[in-house]
């Protein structure tokens, strides 16, 4: 039987979806009617390296109805690879360039898959929905807290659809298990646990040198402070920095934060951040993060959500090395984003179910993405829209600047600022480098 705090949250949630897909449908722009839900979606490629070779292998696989008017990278090879696995897809090759403002000009584009650094995920969204793009924005929507407001004011000013990659959203893994939270299966969720546990090796300084022939690493760099060109502030590597990436807790971290939110049930932002931050192996690495986070955030209403980051670790935590439990007062559930949970009921941790074999290391990659082209089609909301995004992604950088300050810190939410903490203010945002400027709404 579903608790009726269970009850009231779940059917909030439901409430506000429909509310938001209402007001989505409503909106106008290129595609001022929708589409039919037949109809090819013309998809624009910006950032062709990592995660978007998975992208495009799986739209091309699974034979997806969508053409690829554009690909979009500042290196030339990329573009040469990502060229080659869409080739003899769709009637006609589609374009080249380094200038994602080449793309964005472009009205026979419907939507753009930004899979760039995190430090330009922002601008180039922004700027796509200024020309009436959807985006979907490979987490984290944002690079700094005051970029999430920023994307969620654009995709309602310019009525536009945006999701963000947390997949694990759209699983089925996922939408077994949020039945069950919301008939009160473990009782009312109080606490959630996200962690990271996998081994990390140690990267080495390099010197500086020049970047490889053909790249524009002004453009690569963009809105980050200028700097010389060294291999690890580059392809992947650029994780390891702050003027680039978010650490740990922003690159893997995310996904589990975002899961510890779905899981609470939560639709506000936090009021207390407690975080710490160290080196324990990785004393010589390159980066300019701690190889280990722990954060714990408390909510208005008491509840608590707890973030891991651990690097030594090959066997994870409960058998996973990315994973959520939800505590509950009946019981918890293991849940994981490999596509599996378990849960363990009453006082003696009687098994409950689980997933189920049918379904089992679904991660949601396909139904995210299917869900994103249906909502380009019909005008309706995603299930990682930049309002649950952002809930998320505020995680990351509460979390780091709560460890880069004072440790403990209290955030207003309605003001959207720390509690007699100048020094967390002023790292809310930053600055953008001329010209590669964050988009004026107006």
């Amino acid at each position: 039987m579903m608790h009726e705090s269970n009850r009231r949250q779940f059917l909030g949630r439901s409430a506000q979806a429909a509310a938001l897909g209402a007001a989505t449908a409503a909106l106008g722009g290129v595609h001022a009617y929708g589409k039919e839900s037949d109809e090819t979606v013309r998809l624009a490629i910006i950032g062709c390296g990592g995660i978007m070779g998975m992208h495009v292998k799986g739209l091309v696989d699974r034979q997806e109805n969508v053409s690829f008017a554009w690909l979009c990278d500042v290196d030339p090879r990329q573009l040469d690879k990502m060229a080659r696995n869409v080739s003899g897809f769709g009637s006609a090759p589609p374009k080249q360039t380094s200038r994602y403002e080449d793309v964005i000009a472009d009205d026979g584009v419907d939507a753009c898959i930004i899979a760039t650094p995190h430090h330009w995920h922002a601008p180039i969204a922004i700027a796509a929905m200024q020309h009436g793009k959807d985006v979907y924005i490979e987490k984290p929507i944002s690079h700094v807290y005051a970029e999430g407001p920023l994307v969620i004011e654009a995709a309602k000013k310019y009525g536009r659809v945006v999701q963000q990659g947390s997949q694990m959203r759209s699983s089925p893994v996922t939408k077994k298990a949020e039945k069950l939270l919301a008939d009160g299966i473990i009782g009312e969720v109080k606490v959630a646990r996200a962690w990271t546990a996998e081994l990390r090796s140690q990267a080495k300084a390099l010197p500086d040198g020049q970047p490889p022939e053909g790249v524009d690493y002004d453009r690569w760099l963009g809105p980050a402070p200028k700097h010389p060109f060294n291999p690890h502030r580059f392809h992947s590597t650029w994780r390891m920095f702050r003027d680039y990436g978010n650490g740990e807790i922003g690159d893997d971290g995310i996904h589990d934060l975002d899961m510890a939110t779905w899981g609470l049930g939560i639709d506000t932002l936090p009021t207390q951040i407690t975080a710490r931050g160290g080196r324990m192996m990785l004393h010589d690495h390159a980066s300019e993060y701690p190889d280990n986070v722990n954060v714990a955030y408390e909510y208005p209403d008491g509840r608590l959500l707890i973030y891991e980051n651990y690097p030594f670790t090959e066997y994870g935590m409960h058998g996973y090395d990315n994973g959520n439990v939800f505590y509950g007062t009946e019981g918890y559930m293991v849940f994981s984003r490999r596509g599996a949970f378990n849960v363990y009921l009453g006082r003696k941790a009687k098994p409950g179910p689980t997933e189920g074999k049918e379904i089992r290391t679904r991660r949601g990659y396909e139904e995210h993405m299917a869900e994103f082209l249906d909502a380009v089609r019909k005008r309706t909301p995603t299930s990682a829209r930049p309002e649950v995004a952002h809930r998320s992604c505020a995680l990351v950088h509460l979390g780091e600047i709560a460890q880069l300050t004072r440790g403990r810190l209290e955030f207003d939410a309605a003001k959207e600022q720390f509690v007699g903490c100048p020094e967390a203010d002023a790292l809310l945002n930053k600055t953008y480098r001329s010209p590669y400027v964050m988009p004026e709404l107006g």
